[in-house]
């Protein structure tokens, strides 16, 4: 096998950053780079107190970041002081854990990588040492290591590994975790293009906190008697704004259960009404849930960047030609001009960037 060059730099970078390390170390980050948490966490509150204790012991005020050579990273436990609890990165790590890592040779690679730095003089370590010790952790099937104790003394870790897609939301959910620290309930409203992942971050949110409700306000597309020019000349006017606030934003504002009758595409009328639940966290995701007229009633709101190009590509695996190329005549320019002559990006409480 050949050496990688963005694990030889990853491996450097360890180095660099952390002198201290010993070979032990640097197997313990690879391992993380291609299995990431490694184990399941069955208990999400045992691994919140858990996290409670070792901030508090710790003390550390360190928030960066170090993403690993995969799609994982270390996210430390200072990130706690800017209003993330420990449920939610708890949350956050159980579900991590349950995404599936890479096999036995993913790592394979990123260890012949490690020996040929080695090798060349550009790690110091002994090399019959190292495949020594590699070969053990092999024969042992590659268990799950600690940091060494130099590593312990000159660093004092305390971190949790998360995959990409939670750690790009780490800025939401603190906000989320701060607006619910002080109000019995959070109305956040989910914005962005058509492909942009809204109703996937809903998803993701709704697993992340128990007490939470998702609504969608593609439930609330006009109908067919109110579509007229002069309401498609209005910026955001495809959607029936009224009817979502009266529904179900001013009834989540008042802690009461929602009743609803979504729209029916197929059908183009109303269906039978459905029973909301009022949660601590309520989201609604769509494309226009912002509206001007609406921004009033939530607490807390998010727009998704995307890329034209990435739009595209996946609106066409979403939707097929047929019906993707009706999104990029009529329904994507639609959203534009209401983006644009909104300004909903700028509006939004936080903007995530498009997701790698």
């Amino acid at each position: 096998m050949s050496a990688c060059p963005h694990t030889e730099q990853f491996l450097l970078e360890q180095l660099s950053r952390h002198p201290a390390s010993q070979l032990q170390d640097l197997r313990k980050a690879l391992y993380q780079s291609a299995f990431g948490c490694g184990h399941l966490v069955e208990d999400p509150s045992a691994a919140a107190d858990w996290i409670r204790r070792e901030a508090a012991e710790s003390a550390s005020a360190d928030q960066e970041v170090e993403r690993l050579d995969g799609p994982w990273s270390r996210v430390p436990l200072g990130m706690l002081a800017d209003g993330l609890t420990p449920e939610t990165l708890a949350a956050a790590f159980a579900a991590s854990a349950a995404i599936p890592g890479e096999d036995t040779h993913g790592l394979e690679q990123r260890l012949e990588t490690l020996l040929a730095l080695i090798r060349d003089r550009k790690l110091p370590f002994s090399l019959s040492d190292a495949e020594a010790e590699i070969n053990a952790w092999r024969a042992a099937g590659y268990p799950a290591c600690h940091h060494s104790d130099a590593y312990r003394a000159a660093y004092r870790p305390a971190y949790r590994v998360l995959h990409k897609r939670y750690v790009r939301l780490l800025p939401l959910l603190a906000a989320i975790d701060h607006a619910l620290a002080s109000k019995p309930r959070v109305l956040l409203a989910v914005e962005g293009g058509s492909a942009s992942g809204k109703s996937t971050l809903a998803d993701l949110l709704a697993g992340l906190y128990p007490d939470s409700a998702v609504f969608h306000a593609d439930d609330f597309f006009l109908r067919p008697e109110q579509r007229t020019e002069a309401r498609y000349a209005q910026p955001g006017g495809n959607l029936d704004r009224e009817r979502l606030e009266t529904e179900i934003l001013i009834p989540l504002s008042r802690g009461e259960n929602p009743e609803y009758r979504p729209f029916d595409c197929r059908a183009m009328s109303l269906a039978a009404p459905q029973h909301g639940q009022v949660a601590r966290l309520n989201i609604v995701e769509g494309s226009y849930s912002l509206h001007p007229e609406l921004e009033r009633c939530y607490d807390l709101s998010v727009f998704l960047e995307i890329s034209p190009e990435t739009q595209r590509r996946r609106v066409l695996e979403r939707n097929g030609p047929e019906w993707g190329q009706r999104f990029f005549e009529r329904w994507i320019p639609l959203e534009n001009t209401y983006h644009e002559a909104t300004r909903t990006a700028e509006r939004c409480t936080l903007r995530l960037e498009e997701e790698p």
